[in-house]
């Protein structure tokens, strides 16, 4: 046992009890979401949480449709059926208690205000938006979130596969701009199984370079 324990036991949960979370302790779980870092500490992030459970079936039935209709345009047989087999893997919140919608706003940097139309400096503006530094706040908001979550006994699932369904999820629950745009799903509720295994992670020495 170590103190980082609470990283460890953190896993994609799928299946979850039908149990209510309290209000009390979604409010802490965000609470420990708002305290990730932020670009330029902008905390441009905004939560839905969605208790509502018609709701969250109407928004994994248009995350299924867009699915299908994906998978049905594929060029070939394979790529169709590749395609269909992960549709389970896109709804699996459709039997969660709680569905969080995780937003982010517009990231203002004086970098991109003077780079962005100057021509000659393309290249450089190029490598300063492609860090994305409004996503990677996103990233760990949603992981102080899992993390929190799971130290609290409750399973989540990291999701952004749904996405394609962007536009059909806010026809279900209304888009307002304010919030900015949506960027990850995550449902959270009591596990059904805290037994599952751990997928296996790649050695340290396949993902670690020591530079002197």
């Amino acid at each position: 046992m170590t103190n980082l324990d609470f990283i460890y036991k953190r896993k994609s949960i799928r299946k979850f009890k039908d149990q209510e979370v309290p209000k009390e302790d979604l409010l802490e779980i965000i609470k420990a979401a708002t305290y990730a870092p932020s670009a330029k500490h902008q905390q441009n992030w905004h939560f839905d949480v969605i208790t509502n459970k018609e709701k969250i079936e109407q928004i994994a039935k248009v995350v299924g449709d867009r699915h299908i209709e994906i998978a049905n345009i594929a060029d070939n047989e394979k790529d169709q059926t590749n395609m269909s087999k992960f549709l389970k893997y896109y709804t699996v919140f459709k039997n969660a208690p709680v569905l969080i919608l995780v937003y982010v706003k517009p990231y203002k940097t004086v970098e991109y205000k003077i780079l962005k139309d100057k021509l000659e400096y393309k290249e450089m503006y190029n490598m300063v938006v492609s860090s994305q530094p409004e996503v990677q706040t996103i990233g760990a908001a949603v992981e102080n979130l899992l993390l929190a979550a799971a130290n609290m006994g409750y399973g989540t699932c990291y999701m952004t596969g749904p996405m394609h369904s962007r536009d059909k999820i806010y026809e279900v629950i209304g888009h307002d701009g304010a919030k900015g745009e949506l960027m990850a799903l995550v449902p959270i509720g009591v596990p059904e199984d805290m037994e599952i295994p751990q997928p296996k992670r790649l050695p340290l020495e396949d993902v670690v370079t020591f530079i002197d």
